[in-house]
C-alpha cells in the first residue's frame, strides 16, 4: 500500500531540490524537504495510537489546503476526487493527478470540477472519463539510479502487491505451480476486511507451503528491491483494468521482466520483449508458457528501459512544463 503517496513525496522532493517553494499537506509523522502542513498526527490507514475517523481526517485535511490556498501559486492535489469541492471557493489554480478511478461515480464529481486541470497516468486509464479536462499524461518515475540492479536472478519468481482478486496473486500462485517454479509472495492483507480475508483464505492460503510458494508479508522499501532484483520475473496476472502499475517500473528498474495480461495501462508501461512479456488477457496457458520464456530477455535491457521511461527527472520535467502551462509562464524569462 501507499503507491499515491509515494508519487506525491517523489514530485515533492524533487520539486524542492529544483529550488521550488513547496508545502506538503500529509500526516504529522511525514519525512519531506518541503515545509509540512498538517491535520492527521498519523496515517489514518495504518494508526500508531487512537485509530482516527476517516471521514473526517479526510475533510479536515482537504478544507485546510483552501483555507491556505491565497498561500500558492497553484495546488496539486494527489488525493483523489475530495478536495476538488473546495475548488470554486479559491482563486488558486488546482491540478490533480488521477491515480485511477475510486469508484464509477466518482466521474460524476470529476466532469462537475472541470474548472481544474487533469493529469493522467496512462492514456488507457484516460478512456474511463475522456471528457475530464485533462491537460497531460504523465508516467510515474522513480530513482532508479537508487535502486539495486540484480545481474543475474536467484531462481525464483516474485508477486509484489496487496491480497486482491484484482491483482491476481492466486493466479500467480496457480501458474508458478503449473510451471513447476518457486514463487515468493511480499503483498500487505488487510486483516479488517472480511472479503479480503475470505479470498485469501480460499484461494491463496490453501497452496502456500513455504517451499515452492512462500508468502514474506508485507515488504519495506529494502526487502522490497532484494525481493525484485533477485527474482527471474515478476509475476502480475492482473485482473482490472491498471491505470499505471507502479511494481512495473519498480522491477523493470532492478532488471527484473514483467509478465503480465495486456489490461489497461499494460501495453502502454511494459513494452512486450523488452520490459518484460505481455499475454492475452485470462488466457493461462500463455501466461505459463511466458514464465519459461522470459529467461531469455536481456536483463541490462530491461533495466535500460526503465531508466530511459520512467526516471524522476523526466516525470518532474513535465509536471514542471505542466504548472508553466497552467499558470501562463514562460520558464525561459
Amino acid at each position: 500500500m501507499g503507491a499515491w503517496e509515494l508519487v506525491a513525496s517523489t514530485i515533492t522532493e524533487e520539486l524542492v531540490k529544483r529550488g521550488h517553494d513547496v508545502t506538503l499537506y500529509a500526516s504529522a509523522n511525514s519525512v519531506t524537504g518541503a515545509k509540512l502542513r498538517s491535520i492527521a498526527p498519523y496515517p489514518i490507514q495504518e494508526p500508531e495510537g487512537v485509530p482516527l475517523e476517516e471521514k473526517l481526517y479526510t475533510y479536515l485535511h482537504s478544507a485546510l489546503v483552501f483555507e491556505e490556498a491565497d498561500q500558492y501559486d497553484i495546488i496539486h492535489n494527489n488525493f483523489d476526487g475530495y478536495p476538488l469541492v473546495f475548488s470554486k471557493l479559491v482563486k488558486t489554480p488546482v491540478i490533480s493527478t488521477i491515480h485511477g478511478f475510486s469508484s464509477p461515480q466518482i466521474k460524476d464529481l470529476y466532469t462537475r470540477y472541470n474548472n481544474t486541470s487533469y493529469v493522467s497516468i496512462s492514456h488507457a486509464d484516460r478512456r474511463n472519463c475522456p471528457e475530464m479536462n485533462w491537460v497531460a499524461n504523465i508516467y510515474h518515475g522513480i530513482n532508479v539510479d537508487n535502486v539495486p540492479f540484480g545481474a543475474e536472478s536467484k531462481g525464483y519468481y516474485a508477486y509484489l502487491g496487496r491480497v486482491h482478486p484484482t491483482k491476481g496473486v492466486h493466479l500467480a500462485i496457480q501458474a508458478a505451480l503449473k510451471a513447476g517454479v518457486t514463487l515468493k509472495i511480499a503483498a500487505y492483507l488487510n486483516e479488517n476486511d472480511k472479503g479480503e480475508m475470505a479470498y485469501w483464505n480460499e484461494q491463496c492460503l490453501p497452496y502456500i507451503d513455504g517451499q515452492q510458494i512462500v508468502y514474506l508479508g508485507e515488504a519495506d522499501e529494502k526487502a522490497k528491491y532484494e525481493l525484485l532484483s533477485g527474482a527471474i520475473a515478476t509475476l502480475c496476472p492482473i485482473q482490472w483494468e491498471e491505470p499505471f502499475g507502479l511494481v512495473f517500473i519498480e522491477s523493470m528498474a532492478t532488471g527484473t521482466p514483467v509478465i503480465a495480461f495486456g489490461r489497461g495501462s499494460v501495453p502502454e508501461v511494459i513494452q512486450d520483449g523488452i520490459g518484460g512479456l505481455v499475454v492475452e488477457p485470462d488466457n493461462m496457458e500463455a501466461y505459463v508458457d511466458a514464465i519459461n520464456r522470459v529467461k531469455s530477455l536481456d536483463r541490462q535491457a530491461v533495466r535500460h528501459y526503465a531508466e530511459e521511461n520512467f526516471s524522476i527527472k523526466h516525470m518532474i520535467d513535465q509536471y514542471e512544463e505542466t504548472y508553466y502551462k497552467i499558470l501562463g509562464i514562460d520558464p525561459n524569462l
